[in-house]
């Protein structure tokens, strides 16, 4: 492997480490918004003794908070993000 093919190995490689890094991002924050939404419908529904009513409306309005995020952190990381070029011969 010649010094050219090193670099764009390498380069490749931070490429696909920013994409994994993305969306494990991704995957925390909507797992941390889904937990929040249930547990604050539990405490919620044990205040105000109203059993399944916050847990699931919190959970039902968590779903579009979630994907407003995902599109966010997706667009601000892909937009840090440089292709790799590769040089013909």
């Amino acid at each position: 492997m010649n010094e050219q093919e090193r670099k764009n190995s390498d380069k490749q490689a931070r490429s696909n480490l920013a994409l994994a890094a993305v969306a494990s991002q991704v995957g925390v924050v909507t797992i941390v918004i889904v937990f929040a939404a249930l547990i604050g419908g539990l405490l919620l529904d044990k205040q105000f003794d109203t059993k399944p009513m916050f847990t699931l409306l919190l959970l039902v309005f968590s779903m579009p908070v979630t994907v407003f995020l995902m599109i966010k952190i997706v667009k601000s990381a892909t937009s840090r993000i440089q292709p790799v070029i590769k040089k013909e011969e």
